[in-house]
């Protein structure tokens, strides 16, 4: 008797059941199989019906300081960087150089600019996440308009204490929650607002944050421990969270998750590795985390270092960082408490489910969406979204816009973070915070679902949210 190939004819019986299915399905003479390629455009920078800057203070010279900084680089007639706050002396000398700011308005912490009367429009605030609170609420009582980078404070009280007295104040406060501002995501929206897919019934979402990049910042990094920080679902994910509300319009009423630390521990450490990687470590040259791969790499991770202007002296300059710093450690020696893995399941009103996934083994990094109507769905990675109409079967694939202008290379986020200050600035003009999406308002829901979720995580209960 003649051996049966199970696995071959596993998939002859599934390709005849498909293409029975097919044949009988009422919908398969409207199949349209010519799929239409359409475009997403990209957001338009800059406001042109502004005749006077907003002049602002920043408070931390870091990444997002410069990345909503250099708006004004491209935009000077819009946005106008009057001050700095920055303990680190080479980031407050290049910051105030490159947007030419006077010696009296440098300052060492935030709390030094408050000690000045008002002397600007605005201020931003991209201090670490456990240090906005203080600065956005001193900001608040002296009359400044605000950009905060997320997350917009540590604990749910003082996130509604920042809330409260924004309302009291009259203030604009703009979270940067950048996803809103992306042409993709804005797309997404309309599609499903509009009832492209007939009724909204579920989600899917995945961020991928990529294995190098949660080992640099959730490891090794400023966020390594959830405790002097945020946890890893508000200070990674709380975009993915806001996104999905944004997206879904209507308010989440319960949630679940779950999660762990599960490989950057000591206990997965290898045979013999050395508490630095500069160590003589012997596993270090087969280690995917080795210190010494990750940012000997040009123009990659190691633009943590605030590196020398002379480039002859990098590798040295790298070298003793690694030794010294943080980010020179074993991957699996650190004191971090970050889960590597983390699944939410959220309830919406109208019976809408959404299932959130936060990833850090993947190769790759950019969200990942799937979404699923009545009469359509809707899968797509931030680069291009695939609709499916159900009744007529025709595939329409919307392709995001590449922006190759130079000038516009620092709006990350597909384009949101320049989206956002575009935004800010206008509703700063116009004292109307309805020009924005991501008002503290708005935020604050999102947030409070991220605090809910780590609760869950926690007591392994399903949490109902109220927001009264």
């Amino acid at each position: 008797m003649k051996k049966i190939d199970r696995r071959k004819a596993i998939k002859n019986l599934t390709i005849g059941i498909s293409g029975a299915s097919l044949l009988s399905s009422p919908l398969a003479s409207f199949a349209n199989t010519d799929a239409e390629n359409k475009t997403i455009p990209a957001k338009v920078y800059g406001n042109t019906d502004i005749e006077d800057p907003v002049t602002v203070i920043t408070l931390g010279a870091g990444a997002r300081g410069n990345v909503y900084g250099n708006y004004s680089i491209q935009f000077p007639k819009e946005l106008d960087i009057v001050g700095v706050a920055e303990p680190i002396p080479i980031r407050n000398e290049r910051y105030s150089k490159k947007h030419n700011i006077s010696e009296e308005n440098r300052f060492i912490t935030w709390e030094h600019v408050f000690e000045r009367p008002k002397f600007a429009d605005a201020v931003i605030i991209s201090t670490p996440d456990d240090l906005h609170y203080g600065p956005c609420m001193k900001a608040l009582e002296m009359g400044y308009d605000i950009l905060l980078e997320k997350p917009i404070a540590p604990t749910e009280k003082e996130c509604l204490d920042i809330l409260t007295l924004a309302n009291k104040k009259g203030r604009i406060v703009a979270v940067c929650h950048v996803l809103r501002y992306a042409p993709y995501f804005i797309k997404l929206r309309e599609m499903i607002q509009s009832g492209s897919i007939g009724e909204l019934i579920s989600i899917q979402h995945l961020e991928p944050i990529q294995h190098i990049h949660m080992s640099h910042s959730y490891v090794r990094g400023n966020w390594h421990n959830s405790k002097e920080t945020t946890p890893i679902i508000l200070a990674k994910s709380c975009h993915d969270l806001d996104i999905l509300r944004w997206m879904i319009g209507k308010p989440c009423k319960s949630i679940s998750a779950f999660g762990s630390l599960k490989w950057f521990k000591e206990a997965n450490a290898p045979e013999g590795s050395t508490n630095r990687c500069t160590d003589g470590c012997p596993v270090e040259s087969t280690c995917p985390y080795s210190a010494l791969k990750i940012y000997n790499e040009k123009g990659g991770w190691n633009s943590v270092f605030d590196l020398p202007d002379d480039e002859s002296k990098h590798s040295d300059y790298i070298l003793e960082q690694l030794k010294t710093t943080n980010y020179g450690r074993c991957v699996y020696k650190m004191e971090n408490d970050q889960p590597d893995h983390y699944v939410t399941s959220m309830e919406f009103e109208d019976e809408i489910t959404a299932n959130f996934s936060m990833e850090a083994f993947t190769s790759y990094h950019g969200r990942r969406t799937r979404i699923m109507g009545s009469h359509g769905d809707i899968t797509g990675d931030m680069t291009e979204f695939i609709h499916t109409d159900f009744l007529t079967g025709e595939v329409t694939t919307w392709n995001v816009t590449t922006d190759n202008d130079s000038d516009h290379k620092d709006s990350g986020h597909g384009g949101g973070d320049w989206g956002l200050v575009t935004d800010w600035i206008n509703a700063i003009k116009k004292q109307d915070p309805n020009l924005l999406t991501s008002t503290i308002d708005a935020s604050v829901e999102s947030h409070i679902m991220g605090f809910m979720a780590e609760k869950s995580r926690k007591t392994k209960q399903i949490i109902p949210i109220d927001l009264k």
